[in-house]
């Protein structure tokens, strides 16, 4: 369990984040939602150890993350800034670099074949030998996510994990991340914007709106009215084929 309490966070004398609480199980797939400036990322940052809010704690189990050492945090959870530069380096070794937090002198048998399974989990083994730098923008965020897997986490921080990739890559990426998510037993926390793919993937919600949550919880939590307080739009939620979808009036 993963679970944020009375988390406040402040960038100078600008609050980005106040009274922040919930908790998340394992086998779940949540999508943080909200528009630019919200503080997303800033939670997502939070919730990895990267920043240290002014008030709250972050659990993981019954540990406090500022209790924990950078090793450690690392080999719990995993996190996909929003962007990420490729380094003049092969694919499998770039995935291979996840395995830092246990590596001792050198690279095992172990940490070798975790990175195998990783590309191979997200269909990447073709490209192993490629150079990052040759990679196109929706490839590298695969290799990215590859590497925060590769840490073998039980927690998944992903910041707009779609936002370079075409459709097919989208939906594609998606449902490896949930197929991933409930195989592996992980949380994953998502940054998204679309919400018609949040809709579609997602077992939870946290809308943020200045700062705050909003709204957290299942698909009963993303409604015209939530969205309309949140995004400031009017939307109607259809279902094609099952598969719901939302559209902006």
């Amino acid at each position: 369990m993963l679970r944020v309490h009375g988390i406040s966070f402040s960038y100078g004398n600008k609050d980005v984040l106040r009274d922040i609480g919930f908790k998340l199980e394992k086998g779940e797939l949540i999508s943080v939602l909200g528009v630019n400036g919200s503080g997303k990322t800033t939670l997502l940052k939070v919730m990895g150890g990267l920043l240290k809010p002014k008030h709250g704690c972050v659990l993981l189990g019954e540990r406090r993350l500022s209790e924990m050492t950078g090793n450690d945090i690392a080999r719990n959870i995993g996190y996909m800034p929003q962007t990420s530069a490729g380094v003049l380096c092969t694919v499998f070794d770039a995935v291979l670099l996840g395995r830092k937090p246990h590596i001792g002198w050198e690279a095992s048998a172990h940490d070798i074949a975790v990175a195998e399974r990783v590309l191979k989990l997200l269909r990447m083994e073709r490209y192993a030998l490629k150079l990052t730098t040759e990679l196109s923008g929706g490839e590298l965020q695969k290799v990215i996510i590859a590497r925060a897997l590769a840490q073998e986490p039980s927690v998944l921080l992903l910041d707009e994990p779609i936002n370079h990739l075409d459709i097919r890559n989208q939906l594609e990426t998606m449902s490896l991340l949930r197929e991933i998510t409930r195989e592996l037993g992980l949380i994953t926390v998502t940054v998204l914007h679309d919400l018609s793919a949040a809709l579609r993937f997602s077992d939870r919600f946290i809308m943020m709106k200045d700062g705050t949550v909003f709204a957290c919880g299942g698909r009963e939590v993303v409604t015209p009215e939530s969205i309309k307080a949140v995004y400031r739009i009017d939307a109607a939620i259809h279902e094609l084929g099952g598969v719901p979808v939302v559209v902006p009036r």
